[in-house]
């Protein structure tokens, strides 16, 4: 009923908005004669704040359409690429006409982001995604508005978000091999709900987990947050917070955790900023400061835009991950799609990387919430495990902002660079990977040099074993040897990354505390080397001087 009574206030509300768009308008614009009278900015200025107040705020797009990859402008075409009844896969396919950007956008890692499912839209992560796409494929879970799926689609459970992450994670292991996964927030429980079922089962798991700000264990470092779903028990959730949808939606009588009733909860928990930050924008109006005036409009355009949920969904996660604890208990089933229950055991996962991230002044996810998955995937080698805090960030400092891009991301990189393995699709004029060859963590198969291609793209590559990189010989040409190594370093032994280590090198130590989860004195080895600047420009000349034929996929795209 409180539902019905929101949308009917709302649509009674509409007209007014309409009317305090339209004065605004009018006292602002110069021709009008409205503006030329007195106190017209401060006229403008309360109906504009009236209408932003009243609006109803939809779903705001991603609005990528290009990213700077060193120095060059490069295109970002955004499309569905899986589409599921309750969440949609979006891709951001990167395009060149410069073939030393082209050569290196196809052979960046692969990265699927989980955004949360907790109120607002995916779009929150955009400056995730774009500062991803400089050095990255970036794939992003889009969650729907429960509100606009039909009760035909059926219910949506959180064993069916586990069961959703596990399908994006085996379409991209399909297409390139395998993958990094990032998990912002919320995800961080599902994700590894996910990947460890993926491990249990023997399945390929993903290269790296990176998990951001989560609350893997809920009794650590409690917030507000958490002691709202500590202090109602779970029949007050569900008689207090569920309604059912209008019937002016295309989801109509599905039960739902109403976006409103989010929304009021977000705002009730920082009243007076919200009040300082709506009357500091009535002033900048008045003042003509239009720089701050965008960037309110920005903010609050994304801050206000809210999804329903659906019910079952919300008050599972509710139940296992805020008050049940059944994640840290080892009590956790879940239901695959085919109907079976299987136990979620972090503890199996053995060769996914591990590395979470936290904020110094995170008022959602308290301190060692996120930091608690090391304890529990006790099967990843401790020199494989990574923990970072960064200092004087909140919870949206450490996927948003300055922070984000000055001190987490170079982190983030350098990790997933560290453990980065060649793709099946990489490289697409020097290697060619068979149809027969499983997309498991299996090097490369570099294609037969032509007859016509110079002496160093022609030197043949064998196993490791029996041609490692210590038997090249030293009285070759300098160009030759690297060459040499270029081609050989997917089919050589894991080394550590110089070029990581350095990006990471160059983050200021005084502005993040990072602590490594492993042995002092114990270097980080990641499971294969990155590409190097002598790697692409090898791959350039391979391009050159010996096309090869287009390569074939060992999968196909599933849906």
């Amino acid at each position: 009923m409180l539902y019905h009574l929101y949308e009917t206030q709302r649509s009674l509300m509409e007209p007014f908005t309409d009317f305090a768009q339209a004065a605004a308008k009018l006292f602002s614009n110069p021709m009008s004669p409205l503006s030329q009278s007195p106190m017209a900015q401060r006229m403008s200025a309360g109906y504009d704040l009236l209408y932003r107040l009243g609006k109803d705020y939809e779903k705001p797009t991603f609005g990528i359409h290009t990213v700077d990859v060193d120095g060059v402008g490069v295109a970002v075409h955004e499309h569905i690429e899986v589409d599921k009844p309750f969440c949609e896969l979006r891709r951001f396919k990167r395009f060149s006409d410069d073939t030393k950007t082209l050569i290196k956008l196809k052979t960046q890692p692969v990265v699927l982001i989980v955004a949360p499912l907790s109120g607002h839209y995916a779009t929150l992560l955009r400056d995730t995604v774009r500062t991803m796409l400089k050095d990255h494929k970036v794939y992003i879970t889009d969650w729907k508005n429960a509100r606009l799926v039909p009760l035909s689609d059926g219910e949506f459970h959180l064993d069916d978000y586990v069961n959703y992450v596990q399908e994006f994670i085996r379409h991209l292991q399909g297409i390139y091999g395998n993958c990094h996964v990032i998990s912002v927030c919320q995800p961080t429980v599902p994700v590894l709900a996910a990947v460890s079922l993926m491990a249990s089962r023997g399945e390929t798991t993903p290269l790296t987990m990176t998990m951001m700000g989560g609350p893997i264990d809920a009794r650590k470092s409690p917030t507000s947050v958490n002691n709202l779903a500590t202090n109602r028990s779970f029949e007050w959730f569900e008689n207090n917070v569920i309604y059912r949808v209008p019937e002016n939606f295309p989801g109509a009588g599905r039960r739902v955790y109403p976006g409103f009733l989010q929304y009021t909860g977000f705002v009730a928990m920082n009243p007076d900023r919200h009040a300082t930050s709506h009357y500091d924008y009535f002033k900048d109006l008045i003042k003509g400061d239009d720089t701050s005036v965008e960037a309110h409009r920005k903010f609050y355009d994304e801050y206000n835009a809210v999804l329903d949920m659906d019910a079952d969904y919300y008050l599972e996660t509710i139940q296992t991950v805020f008050q049940d604890y059944k994640l840290v208990h080892g009590t956790w089933d879940v239901r695959s799609p085919d109907g079976k229950v299987e136990r979620v055991r972090p503890q199996d996962i053995k060769t996914t990387a591990l590395f979470t991230v936290e904020g110094e002044l995170d008022d959602i996810s308290g301190s060692g919430q996120t930091e608690a998955a090391h304890d529990l995937c006790s099967g990843i080698v401790r020199k494989e495990q990574r923990h970072l805090e960064a200092k004087g960030a909140g919870h949206y400092g450490i996927f948003s902002g300055r922070r984000w891009r000055e001190l987490v991301y170079p982190q983030v990189r350098a990790f997933i660079l560290e453990h980065e393995v060649p793709q099946k699709n990489a490289a697409v004029a020097v290697t060619e990977i068979p149809d027969d060859n499983p997309p498991a963590r299996k090097a490369a198969v570099v294609s037969k040099p032509t007859a016509k291609a110079p002496a160093r793209v022609a030197a043949k590559t064998a196993p490791a074993k029996t041609a490692p990189l210590t038997k090249v010989s030293a009285s070759k040409p300098a160009q030759a040897v690297a060459s040499s190594k270029a081609l050989a370093k997917p089919l050589a032994k894991p080394a550590p990354k110089a070029a990581s280590k350095a990006v990471a090198a160059s983050v200021p130590t005084s502005a993040v505390a990072t602590r490594w989860v492993k042995p002092e004195g114990d270097e980080p080895t990641g499971a294969a080397a990155a590409p190097t600047a002598s790697d692409l420009g090898t791959a350039k000349a391979a391009v050159t001087a010996a096309p090869a034929p287009r390569p074939r996929r060992s999968a196909a795209r599933k849906g």
